[in-house]
Formats: C-alpha cells, sequence, structure tokens
C-alpha cells in the first residue's frame, strides 16, 4: 500500500517521540512517511530523507523516511515556539496534499498546540478537525473516537455543557448520524451498522419527567431515520457502556463532548484513537495531547500511535486506496 503520511504536530511534545517509536514498531508491517523538521526526532532515530513518499516504502524496513520541512530551528522538549506555529500547519497541510494527489494512502497526525499556533501564525480554527475540513472543503465532518472495544461519536464537541442543549438540533444529529453511517460502510467494511443514540438526560429523560429533549424531537428523529438504517434510542447513557450493551451496536452516538470520551478512556486510555468522518481522505490520530510535561524524558508511550497508524491502514484497506 501507499505509505501513510504522519504529520509532525508540536515539535516540543511527544510527537516526535511517538513517531519514530511507532516507526520502530511497525516499520515492517506499515509504510509510513514523517513530515516534519528532522531536528526535532529523537537523536538516536535512523531516518532518511526522501523527495517523494512513493519511495517510503522501500525505505521504511531500516530507516524513517523524512519529507524534510526546515522550522528554523530545533525544538526544546515541553518549550512551545511560537516561530514553529507556521511549520506546523505547512507539515499538516502537506500531508493532506499527499493524500489528495493519491501519494499517500492515509494522514495521521501528531497532536499540535493550539496556542502555539495561535500565537505564531493566526491559527483561526479550534482545532485539527476543522483546519483539516477546511483544507479538504468540507463542511460537516464527526469526530469518532475508537478502541477494539467501542466506537463513540459525539454530537458536540469542544463546547460548554450549558451550550449542548441550544446546540444540539435534529439537523445535527441527523447529518452526525448518517455521515457516521456511511464511513461504518465505507471505511470499516460494515455492511449493517448498528448506530446506538444516548439521551441527552439522566434516564434518556425518564418520558419528560427529567428533560423535554427526547419526547420533543429525539425519539422521532430517531424514528425517521430508522426507515434506511439500524438506528435505535435514546438510551440511557448510564447503561449503554458495560459489556452487555456494547454487543448490540457498532457505535454509540452520544449528546456531548464527556458522555463519549469517558467511556471510552476508561475501557482503553492508551489505546484510544480519534478519527475523522467525512474526510474525503483518511485522518486518524492518537487520542491525547502534547503531553510536555514528559516531552523529552523518555516517558512517551506510543501505543495510541501505533494503534492509530494500525486503523489508518486498516481503514485505507477497506476504501481501497492499496
Amino acid at each position: 500500500m501507499k505509505p501513510i503520511a504522519v504529520s509532525c504536530g508540536e515539535p516540543a511534545g511527544i510527537g516526535p517521540e511517538i513517531a519514530a517509536a511507532a516507526w520502530s514498531t511497525l516499520k515492517d508491517e506499515i509504510p509510513m512517511v514523517w513530515v516534519g523538521d528532522p531536528r526535532h526526532l529523537p537523536d538516536s532515530t535512523p531516518f532518511q530523507i526522501v523527495d517523494q513518499a512513493k519511495d517510503a516504502a522501500n525505505i521504511c524496513p531500516d530507516a524513517l523516511p523524512v519529507l524534510a520541512q526546515d522550522f528554523g530551528s530545533p525544538a526544546t522538549p515541553g518549550q512551545a515556539n511560537p516561530a514553529h506555529a507556521q511549520g506546523v500547519i505547512n507539515a499538516i497541510s502537506l500531508a493532506v496534499d499527499l493524500t489528495q494527489t493519491d501519494q499517500a494512502s492515509a494522514i495521521c497526525t501528531a497532536p499540535i498546540h493550539k496556542a502555539a499556533l495561535i500565537d505564531g501564525a493566526d491559527f483561526a480554527y479550534p482545532g485539527h478537525t476543522e483546519f483539516l475540513a477546511h483544507l479538504a472543503k468540507i463542511k460537516d465532518v464527526v469526530m469518532m473516537l475508537a478502541c477494539p472495544d467501542l466506537r463513540v461519536v459525539p454530537a458536540t464537541i469542544h463546547i460548554a455543557l450549558s451550550e449542548v442543549p441550544a446546540a444540539l438540533t435534529p439537523d445535527l444529529l441527523k447529518r452526525t448520524i448518517g455521515i457516521t453511517h456511511t464511513a461504518l460502510i465505507n471505511d470499516f467494511g460494515i455492511t449493517a451498522p448498528r448506530i446506538a443514540v444516548a439521551g441527552l438526560n439522566p434516564h434518556a429523560g425518564e418520558d419528560g419527567k427529567m428533560g423535554q429533549e427526547e419526547v420533543t424531537w429525539i425519539k422521532s428523529c430517531i424514528a425517521e431515520l430508522a426507515d434506511t438504517m439500524n438506528v435505535t434510542g435514546p438510551w440511557p447513557a448510564d447503561t449503554m457502556f458495560h459489556a452487555g450493551a456494547r454487543a448490540n451496536y457498532d457505535v454509540a452516538i452520544c449528546m456531548y463532548h464527556d458522555q463519549a470520551l469517558i467511556p471510552i478512556k476508561t475501557l482503553d486510555f492508551a489505546g484510544g484513537v480519534n478519527i475523522t468522518l467525512g474526510l474525503p481522505f483518511i485522518r486518524t490520530s492518537p487520542d491525547h495531547g502534547t503531553a510536555f510535561d514528559i516531552a523529552g524524558t523518555g516517558q512517551a508511550d506510543a501505543t495510541s500511535m501505533i494503534a492509530a497508524l494500525r486503523m489508518a491502514a486498516e481503514m485505507a484497506s477497506k476504501r481501497g486506496n492499496k
């Protein structure tokens, strides 16, 4: 298969370390090419600069292939440098371009530090997901978190809990479920996806006793979608995530950030993968941040990056990007 393009992320964080560690684990399994400044890789990393992504497959078993980007200076672990902001942005853009020009099968993004991007380059996006949607010229994208035992999708993401009821609309819920349904078929190979939808309120509203959203529109929204797909709910969120319940669905659609992320991070904190659905290319990412507190100490755990690369390769295979 064509290599997976790995964008460097914040060079002062653990991104370069976990990319190098993931290459060491997967070098004989998954071809990849790292997009970044090779000065930011751990000193012990064997790497080889390449001119084109297509050269990565033959090099990968022996050295980490690098599409070199000049950030202007080395990085100090744990100390974000706004001067590196444009380099981080350019690395993401190049990784996307590699997929859109059929030179890479997918992208896997290392964590970014949004404050440094704003300070150094007036970054105008809340995060990776929104920037990738901009690059792809796509309006609607969906965030999925996945591990072997659970897939979750939050319908609303990085907003205050007090803002969720107003942001959560029938149109948003329908679009979220529709994008998820399509991705489960195309990218995960699930021919008849089973989608479970959580309620917004405790006990899914208890027939209107603990909130009205379920009875006023969520139930009818789900019933409308159930004509064309296997979608059920709203289910009480406090009983959706034990093993017996998880056996009955392929993905849980949740109403807000923590309703989705608490169960998956409890089940598999180190191995969760962040996936952006709805893009014309495959994008995965480790489900953690820059970890400035341990950057450069050798304590970084590459489990989630390894899982993200394997997930990207599996999705590329399902989508046919071999």
